[in-house]
């Protein structure tokens, strides 16, 4: 077998490869062998809270190798059928060698480059904002444009929806085929109207199954080939049939594609090093068996709903250090804050989270998660602003200069992580008629921005 297994392969694999349940897989597999995996490679207890961010390269590429270690004996299991879909060392090394170092997002004049990085890449992380955080439909054509029209951002993913023409989006139905479209339509019409027709995207966030994307993706009108195709699959390392639907439809538009899957610290793998070696295993894997172009790297503490505690934090700076040490591919991590729009903290859980991602060689963020993402219309253009400065200014940043950030921020927000304050929705931290951040919201992002340029992230002065 020469180069990676092509989608039709993948395909027969999820039919005829070794038999498996979801309950041995998640209690046996996972966690036994990331157990074994950590041991063999000496990397249990190895995290080391006091110094959020490691500094220590050489650990970076034992995680690395552990977890392609990880990526060969498990591989992914396909839960629709229970068979675990497995890829030779060829195959995996071809893939990676074989995987895009550099792509562009959008068209002409307003498309992003995305390129490979390595620790401290002077090349800037590109963000994409914001997450899916659900957005009223009344109000999601002006938040998307106002995100849209902030200089810094990179690329537009917006939030999702729930409702279509006031009607609830049922998954699976063809109203969520419809949503799709519409949803596609109305990102589209934000860029052009911020002026930024060629701005790239990634969608369709609103797409819970396949048929959302089905409606959204390469249809005329909505989201272009030219922009991400967003592909979302299960923890710990499973795949299904609706991941694979979006894989295949991606690949008949055309399209490119953004795969991952967060590794749970708490979850199946156990503690942050465990977390640490099944998300390199994951974002190997995409580029084998999914056909990725831009891959994953995601860590998610189950404790906290978060990933800008200490724990989370050092996890997803030794996942992208090992990644962009190792390998050309496009990593893309994510910064999970818990606190809401119009505080303080929100912005201090941006920096933290967003700076040790562009430190430590990632290739694309997308963010904020405004109050963990769980609450509708939380979420502003002001810290999605936030979230692009410190994606560019931080990137070239010395590790050990933001380890010293991180340490400096972390005690104003850590101890509320757990019941943080949620904040205000857009229609209280936004004057709607001005579309201006309010008085107060402006002043925490001055303050915070000011407090951030004095820890020494080099960002423009207000």
């Amino acid at each position: 077998m020469h180069g990676k297994p092509d989608i039709l392969e993948v395909l027969s694999r999820t039919q005829t490869g070794e038999y498996c349940t979801q309950k041995e897989w998640d209690t046996k597999r996972i966690p036994l062998t990331i157990r074994s995996i950590l041991k063999e490679h000496d990397l249990q207890k190895t995290c080391d809270i006091d110094n959020p961010v490691n500094t220590d390269l050489e650990l970076a590429d034992k995680f690395f190798a552990a977890g392609y270690q990880a990526a060969l004996e498990l591989g992914y299991l396909c839960t629709d059928t229970e068979r675990i879909v497995s890829v030779s060392q060829e195959e995996l090394d071809n893939a990676l060698k074989f995987a895009p170092s550099e792509i562009t997002v959008g068209e002409g004049k307003d498309a992003t480059v995305i390129k490979a990085r390595t620790p401290s890449d002077p090349y800037p992380m590109k963000a994409a904002t914001s997450l899916g955080i659900t957005i009223s439909e009344e109000v999601y054509p002006t938040i998307a444009y106002l995100i849209a029209s902030e200089p810094e951002v990179d690329i537009l993913e917006a939030g999702s929806l729930t409702t279509i023409r006031g009607h609830e989006v049922l998954s699976g139905t063809p109203i969520e085929t419809l949503m799709g479209y519409e949803h596609g339509i109305m990102h589209r019409e934000a860029r052009r109207k911020a002026g930024r027709e060629g701005m790239g995207a990634i969608g369709c966030i609103s797409a819970v199954t396949e048929f959302g994307q089905f409606g959204a993706y390469g249809t005329p009108g909505a989201f272009r080939p030219s922009d991400l195709a967003l592909i979302l699959f299960p923890s710990e390392m499973k795949i299904d049939y609706r991941t694979l639907h979006k894989v295949v439809h991606t690949l008949n538009m055309g399209g490119i594609m953004k795969c991952d899957s967060p590794g749970m610290i708490g979850g199946m793998p156990g503690p942050a090093e465990g977390a640490a070696v099944s998300s390199i295993a994951c974002a190997l894997l995409s580029y084998a068996i999914l056909q990725n172009h831009v891959g994953g790297g995601e860590i998610y503490d189950v404790r906290y709903l978060s990933n800008v505690n200490r724990e989370g934090l050092w996890a997803l700076s030794v996942v992208f250090q090992a990644l962009s040490r190792n390998t050309h591919t496009l990593c893309h991590g994510i910064a999970n804050q818990v606190s809401g729009p119009g505080t303080e903290n929100l912005l201090r859980e941006i920096a933290a989270g967003v700076s040790v991602l562009a430190a430590s060689g990632s290739s694309l963020t997308t963010g904020p998660r405004s109050a963990g993402g769980k609450l509708t219309d939380f979420v502003t253009p002001l810290e999605c602003r936030f979230v692009a400065e410190v994606s560019h200014a931080a990137s070239a940043m010395e590790l050990e200069a933001v380890n010293d950030v991180v340490k400096a921020l972390l005690p104003k927000y850590e101890d509320s992580i757990k019941e943080p304050d949620l904040g205000v929705p857009f229609q209280k931290a936004y004057n709607l008629d001005t579309l201006e951040p309010t008085p107060e919201w402006e002043g925490a992002y001055r303050s915070v921005k000011q407090e951030c340029i004095d820890l020494g992230i080099p960002l423009s002065a207000y």
